[in-house]
């Protein structure tokens, strides 16, 4: 569960980030990471179409710098990006002047004021720095797709079991998420609506 959905005294980690948007109506934000890439976030934004849902993109530069059209896509099928640093790197493993270096060198391709860290770790100091200028974006709900220790079925009862009214919810668009999200994902849409679940976009304002 520690992983799934991060308990309250890890949260305090990430002054002013944002885990949770509950609402008077039962709705949740689907997120993805990793991406954009060209095996599998186009797939993503066509399952995405069909449901008619829209979702946020955390999106790696390097690979933004490596598929200028793909990630053209995702805004132009009416999505939110954000900043996942340029290489996808641990905060705990980097000083913050570096780590900040790498978060705005991302910036200069992607251009946004919403961040995440990967693998959800940064040093304080880190985090203090970049709320000065974006949005920290956490999750309530991590689907563990990238695992291959995970099933598809395991992947979709992740969900089933941890989503709650305002849960961010996060899958990627990666190769390693592939063997699971192409089922798990349109499962857990579908079940999402059927448990009256709206799911909206993450709002700048917030």
């Amino acid at each position: 569960m520690f992983i799934e959905q991060p308990p309250w005294f890890y949260r305090v980690l990430f002054p002013g980030a944002f885990w949770r948007l509950p609402a008077p109506k039962k709705c949740v934000y689907l997120t993805f990471d990793d991406g954009p890439i060209p095996e599998m976030t186009p797939w993503v934004l066509d399952v995405l179409d069909k449901y008619h849902i829209k979702a946020t993109f955390f999106c790696v530069g390097d690979n933004v710098k490596k598929y200028p059209e793909v990630f053209q896509m995702i805004s132009e099928r009416g999505h939110l990006f954000g900043n996942h640093t340029f290489n996808h790197i641990q905060g705990l493993q980097y000083w913050t002047p570096n780590y900040i270096a790498n978060v705005e060198k991302a910036d200069g391709y992607i251009h946004s004021n919403l961040f995440r860290p990967p693998h959800g770790h940064m040093r304080l100091p880190q985090v203090l720095t970049l709320r000065r200028r974006y949005k920290i974006i956490m999750w309530d709900v991590v689907t563990r797709d990238y695992s291959w220790r995970m099933s598809a079925n395991g992947v979709f009862n992740v969900v089933k079991r941890y989503t709650r009214n305002g849960s961010i919810i996060v899958f990627h668009d990666s190769l390693k998420a592939e063997p699971r999200i192409r089922e798990a994902l349109p499962r857990s849409i579908e079940w999402l609506l059927k448990e009256g679940y709206e799911f909206k976009l993450l709002s700048m304002d917030h």
